[in-house]
């Protein structure tokens, strides 16, 4: 079992920056990717980026790799995801989950998953 605790979402003006967590306890080790995705009202899911638990490697969406970047921090379980430049449409709660089938964009390769965190990007 994992449990996974998201942090640092919010309300920012467009062009803002935030920076959220993901911190992991429980069974870590057996984990082998974490991804973010987000949901907007009325709209599904969709992938954002992921990173290697373990590794270096990262997937980001194209049209959020200039913008977004994923970092890790081993000692404390945690993953961060910096949002710089936020658009309105970046609106949206925003989850993070955990898988054991490496880095991936596909929901159904993450097997726990956060509460979400609420970005609100005014214009």
């Amino acid at each position: 079992q994992v449990t996974l605790v998201e942090s640092g979402g919010g309300s920012v003006q467009a062009g803002g920056s935030l920076r959220l967590s993901c911190a992991a306890s429980g069974r870590t080790f057996s984990l082998a990717a974490v991804g973010w995705f987000r949901q907007a009202p009325g709209k599904e899911r969709e992938f954002v980026a992921a990173i290697s638990w373990t590794g270096g490697g990262t997937y980001y969406v194209d049209s959020m790799k200039d913008r977004f970047t994923l970092s890790r921090d081993n000692a404390k379980n945690t993953v961060y995801l910096q949002m710089n430049s936020l658009k309105p449409e970046d609106t949206a709660v925003y989850y993070c989950a955990v898988g054991s089938k490496g880095v991936s964009g596909m929901t159904a390769h993450y097997d726990y998953w956060g509460q979400g965190t609420q970005v609100t990007v005014s214009s």
